[in-house]
């Protein structure tokens, strides 16, 4: 039987047509498949030896076990951790490059910097929240209050300062709720980091601090500072004997600090999802847990990364608020 050369041609496209389209639809398998095969970058805003880069070392080895490859550590450092976070955001979204980053770079700096070089619910894609610790108000030893109602009596009298790591992050905000909830002469001191502000709390210079608990917990242990409360609805396992904002009757001071993993935007999701899941595994294995757990720092993750973004959403709601009443700006 004869076959003219157009029905040959014709069947060529059409073996041509079928191949490119069984090959578009599996792309996608194989791409979760084959994910990772190759180290991953987690980056971290901060310089080493801070919250951030403490949890990302803790969690990163763990983490390359479950993956099956090494998931390292890279500091990108400056303008509170927002240069980090702007690399991430730009990056290739093929699971490679992903940051730990907290609450301050990847939700409060979007309300709090006027250009903020990226959106974090349009620029970045969510997987999980793996960790969180409370904020922990402490003071010099030579102020005259012993517990939270008597420090807010003070308030009242004379002006309370407060330092802060920085204008427009978490302990910022802390200290503005503070200031709403006590209607005392608080004041709040921001400094370039904690360390400064810390050594100044020590010093006599400002009355007090806030930042994140596992940063003063040595300086409240060797009797340096005071912890006067935890800010939080629950008291902390590392320091049980500090009470928390609600016990000392100001509930409305609620700020904890959680560490998240994200990714550039256009990440696909079964990409997140299996981050999701490993990152999960990672948080349930009670070596990390213990690790953690000495540094005042618990397991915190959702239940999926759309949970996540539903989490993101709701921070951002409570608080964008406070920071328009306040009238808080990065820098300020």
């Amino acid at each position: 039987m004869l076959i003219k050369n157009s029905e040959v041609s014709r069947r060529n496209v059409l073996k041509v047509f079928l191949a490119g389209a069984l090959a578009a639809a599996a792309a996608p398998v194989l791409a979760a498949d084959s994910y990772p095969s190759k180290p991953i970058t987690m980056v971290v805003g901060f310089p080493p030896g801070g919250s951030n880069d403490i949890v990302a070392r803790i969690i990163a080895p763990k983490l390359g076990n479950v993956l099956g490859v090494p998931v390292v550590v890279e500091n990108r450092p400056g303008a509170n951790a927002t240069i980090g976070t702007e690399y991430v955001a730009r990056a290739k979204p093929d699971g490679y490059t992903i940051t730990l980053g907290s609450v301050s770079p990847l939700l409060l700096s979007y309300y709090a910097y006027p250009n903020l070089p990226y959106d974090p619910y349009k620029d970045l894609s969510g997987i999980t929240t793996v960790a969180s610790t409370p904020e922990l108000l402490a003071i010099n030893p030579n102020v005259p209050a012993k517990n939270l109602a008597e420090l807010v009596a003070l308030s009242k009298k004379q002006d309370i300062t407060l330092a802060s790591a920085g204008a427009g992050g978490l302990p910022h905000l802390a200290i503005e709720l503070l200031k709403a909830a006590s209607n005392g002469r608080v004041v709040h001191v921001p400094y370039k980091g904690a360390s400064p502000g810390m050594a100044d709390a020590v010093g006599g210079h400002v009355n007090g601090i806030i930042v994140d608990l596992p940063a003063l917990q040595k300086l409240v242990v060797d009797g340096r500072l005071r912890a006067i409360a935890v800010t939080d609805t629950k008291r902390s396992p590392t320091m049980p004997e500090v009470p928390t904002t609600v016990e000392g009757g100001l509930p409305s001071v609620i700020a904890f600090n959680w560490f998240a993993i994200m990714g550039p935007k256009g990440l696909p999701m079964d990409i997140r999802e299996k981050l999701h899941k490993a990152l999960v595994k990672t948080m349930d294995d009670p070596d990390t847990q213990a690790k953690l757990e000495k540094l005042g720092i618990g397991p915190f993750t959702q239940e999926s990364p759309v949970a996540f973004d539903a989490f993101m959403k709701q921070e951002g709601e409570r608080w964008s608020k406070l920071i328009k009443d306040a009238g808080v700006q990065a820098g300020s």
